[in-house]
């Protein structure tokens, strides 16, 4: 229990230094192309291997520009996580791209697309 209690403090602290790390210590330009947020870190149990996803809001094309970006900035993203955080090995970094945000939002728009199509039907019955 104490374990999991630490990885999830320790993919806390990750999260806020590389949200940190995004809005003023990446200096590539192509993470700039879409704005990026954080949304989980996945921290194995080792603490050796971390899992950052990332939401993009953007075109399809700045999104691809800004994985490509924060893939080449692993090296140097990880090497600031040493020197952050503490830990008896920094772990190694893997951007991943988060697209349940948009998901979401493609099946809320559904579903009131849904819910209209239902209206206009009761109201063709009942008139």
């Amino acid at each position: 229990m104490a374990n999991s209690r630490r990885v999830s403090r320790v993919a806390s602290l990750i999260k806020r230094e590389v949200s940190q790390m995004l809005l003023n210590g990446i200096k590539d330009d192509r993470v700039g192309a879409g704005m990026v947020s954080i949304t989980d870190v996945d921290l194995s149990g080792d603490l050796q291997h971390a899992k950052i996803f990332v939401s993009i809001y953007g075109t399809e094309e700045a999104r691809e520009e800004t994985m490509e970006g924060l893939r080449s900035s692993e090296a140097f993203v990880r090497k600031e996580l040493g020197h952050r955080i503490r830990l008896r090995r920094t772990p190694e970094v893997t951007f991943l791209e988060d697209r349940s945000l948009e998901r979401g939002d493609k099946m809320v728009h559904l579903l009131n697309e849904i819910s209209q199509n239902r209206k206009t039907t009761e109201e063709v019955v009942d008139g």
